[in-house]
């Protein structure tokens, strides 16, 4: 068994099944305060920070997002857990190609998938918003660090960061778009079906549903993916 972060000791067994677990307990905040109030959730990210391999913005924008979702959607019961195993997999927590995530929780440089123009194992999805998100006015890519299509964002996309703008490359709106979405499509995501339902809705392949369980499993377990 591969050591982790150059330990000598052997990496801890990821636990099996879903849903993963929900990590860490979030700490209830006043997320209707003014300004960043992910800002609130700092000193809770920090002493995880290094052992997730997640910086404390990105870290606090997953769980401020849970935490708003416990209070306004207390039926779904989504856990940060869930929302940072997608982050990983999505955008390495808004690292991808040397993009970095600042303190206010925006990515940058903006992180934009692959054309989406049917090529072999790609989807065809024709340009839906005229290159305005996406910079590409033939065909749609996925924006930000969580990769939202851009016809998805304009739908679903939330300010969650207090500045009155939903941006798809702000890790805090990002990750409550997610989280509503998420709630949306899988219902009570405490349950192995409802999680499921909701992971599939965000992206419909076996494959990533595993890759994003087996993140958030880490996570849940205080190690990284």
């Amino acid at each position: 068994m591969v050591a982790a972060c150059g330990s000598t000791e052997p990496r801890r067994a990821i636990p099996e099944g879903i849903p993963p677990g929900p990590g860490t307990p979030v700490p209830i905040i006043d997320f209707n305060a003014p300004g960043r109030t992910a800002d609130l959730l700092v000193a809770w990210a920090e002493p995880q920070a290094d052992a997730l391999n997640i910086s404390v913005p990105a870290l606090a924008a997953y769980a401020h997002a849970a935490a708003i979702m416990a209070d306004t959607s207390p039926g779904c019961g989504i856990a940060w857990t869930t929302l940072a195993g997608i982050g990983y997999i999505e955008s390495r927590h808004g690292t991808y190609a040397g993009s970095a995530v600042a303190f206010d929780g925006t990515v940058a440089p903006p992180i934009r998938g692959i054309a989406l123009d049917g090529g072999p194992g790609i989807a065809e999805i024709p340009d839906t918003d005229g290159g305005f998100l996406d910079g590409d006015p033939i065909y749609d890519r996925a924006v930000g660090p969580m990769q939202f299509i851009p016809e998805t964002w304009r739908k679903w996309g939330v300010d969650a960061d207090g500045d009155g703008a939903a941006n798809p490359d702000n890790l805090d709106d990002a990750a409550l778009t997610a989280a509503r979405y998420l709630c949306a499509r899988g219902g009570d995501l405490r349950t192995p079906e409802g999680w499921e339902r909701g992971l599939m809705a965000y992206n419909q392949s076996g494959v990533y549903l595993r890759d994003v369980r087996d993140a958030s499993a880490a996570y849940s377990i205080g190690t990284h993916a």
